[in-house]
């Protein structure tokens, strides 16, 4: 074979799970991935980190260390430890799933609480996941389904709250207001406009735009940002873990309804980037690093990682699957852990700035979770499933019916009371396994 030959044979795997692919080649697909969820990443830690008023050092070093643990995670999934990752091209980032709890858990209990939850609740999903093909059969799509459009659900006061400018005296201010809407109306604009895969990047280019909106108004602090050196080496252990049971119990319940998004996110791009059915394996390992990874990003002081749903759609557009090139997006991130300056300009958006971004990924989620409904089909069985577990889980946990639960132990009260998606999952879990496979309606002939 030819030299021109053989260079052809290498591009093309790009589209293919193994073989080496020229690095220049490479590199730009790898880091669209990164660009897909460079945001979504960092903004979990900056909403449980504003919940828990973490100084503004903190939240740098956290921000800096999210994407180190994210690339970590990444290289593991691609490229598994005995039988911890899926040798799949999932790329993992930092969970909005958890953003809820977490901000409950960190407001109550305090930040090294969240962190000791994080490791025990990672470790406990990641020994769920080496055992996945005894249980996962139990999380049925219907429940998956339910749980998810809980998620979104939790997710939108809080966007609602970063939009008016979090948790200060100027919340619904006009500025706040209109720098929200300003980087709103930039990412559905960029998303109408832009072509292919460019739209992944539309809330990307919305934070662009509403920082510069913010600079231009004259609320940025840009202080914080020149304070930091250029490389700096991300800190392991930066808060003491504190390992409340009430916090743990929490955490860990959020942690199997983040495994029934990882069966399904890794399911679907299995089946659209490989086209192909999942195997027990893939399954199980990806479930094993989910897990273990959560609880080694716990150690960087950061949230849970998981696999990211925006990444998946990248992969069904534009059918990259090659783990060498998802790898070099990987490599990315970890290079971007040692650079704090980073984090520092992240820290420095306002709030409202990052509302304007999130509220349309956490009203998506949503979506997402209605769509789940949908495919898994509205059954009379379905329905019965998931008009029960919502109603319940966001009937009983709205602030003013929290009440209803006062004749609970206090630990109960600790673990559901304020949590939907907990109540949701457990909601739904019983009637999936109690109510009769047919519950059809038949006329009578």
């Amino acid at each position: 074979m030819s030299q021109h030959k053989q260079q052809n044979a290498s591009i093309e795997n790009i589209y293919r799970l193994d073989g080496r692919v020229p690095l220049l080649k490479a590199i730009p697909f790898g880091l669209q991935h990164v660009l897909a969820m460079f945001v979504a990443n960092l903004a979990p830690i900056a909403v449980v980190g504003s919940a828990c008023k973490l100084p503004a050092s903190d939240m740098t070093m956290l921000l800096q260390n999210s994407m180190f643990a994210a690339g970590i995670g990444t290289l593991i999934q691609l490229y598994p430890i005995w039988r911890v990752g899926a040798r799949l091209p999932i790329v993992m980032g930092v969970s909005f799933t958890f953003v809820t709890i977490l901000s409950y858990v960190g407001a109550n209990y305090g930040y090294p609480a969240v962190i000791g939850a994080v490791i025990v609740g990672g470790m406990f999903e990641g020994t769920l996941g080496l055992c996945a093909k005894y249980w996962r059969k139990i999380v049925s799509p219907i429940v998956a389904a339910s749980v998810v459009t809980a998620i979104g659900y939790s997710l939108l006061g809080i966007g609602a709250r970063s939009f008016g400018g979090g948790y200060t005296s100027s919340f619904g201010s006009a500025q706040n207001l209109t720098l929200g809407a300003i980087t709103l109306a930039t990412c559905i604009a960029f998303n109408i406009f832009a072509k292919g895969h460019l739209k992944q990047l539309s809330v990307l280019v919305g934070l662009f735009v509403g920082y510069a909106a913010a600079l231009c108004l004259g609320i940025v602090d840009i202080s914080g940002i020149m304070g930091h050196g250029i490389i700096s080496v991300p800190k392991l252990m930066p808060f003491t873990p504190v390992f409340n049971i009430n916090a743990i119990i929490s955490v860990a319940i959020i942690f199997l309804v983040s495994a029934t998004e990882t069966i399904g996110d890794t399911t679907a791009m299995v089946a659209m980037g490989l086209e192909r059915e999942i195997t027990d394996k893939e399954i199980s390992g990806s479930l094993a690093c989910d897990g273990f990874a959560s609880s080694i990003s716990g150690l960087f002081g950061c949230t849970p990682v998981t696999s990211f749903s925006q990444n998946v759609g990248l992969i069904a557009m534009t059918k990259v699957v090659n783990r060498f090139t998802i790898m070099t997006g990987a490599v990315c991130m970890i290079l971007a852990g040692f650079v704090p300056v980073i984090g520092a300009l992240f820290n420095s958006l306002p709030e409202s700035v990052l509302g304007g971004c999130t509220i349309m990924l956490f009203g998506s989620i949503m979506v997402s979770g209605i769509r789940m409904l949908s495919d898994a089909g509205f059954t009379q069985r379905n329905i019965t499933i998931a008009a029960l577990s919502l109603a319940i889980g966001i009937g009983f946990t709205t602030a003013s019916e929290m009440g209803i639960w006062k004749i609970f132990p206090q630990m109960v009260k600790d673990v559901f009371s304020g949590n939907c998606v907990a109540v949701v999952f457990v909601v739904a879990i019983v009637m999936d396994l109690i109510l009769p496979q047919d519950m059809e309606i038949y006329k009578p002939e």
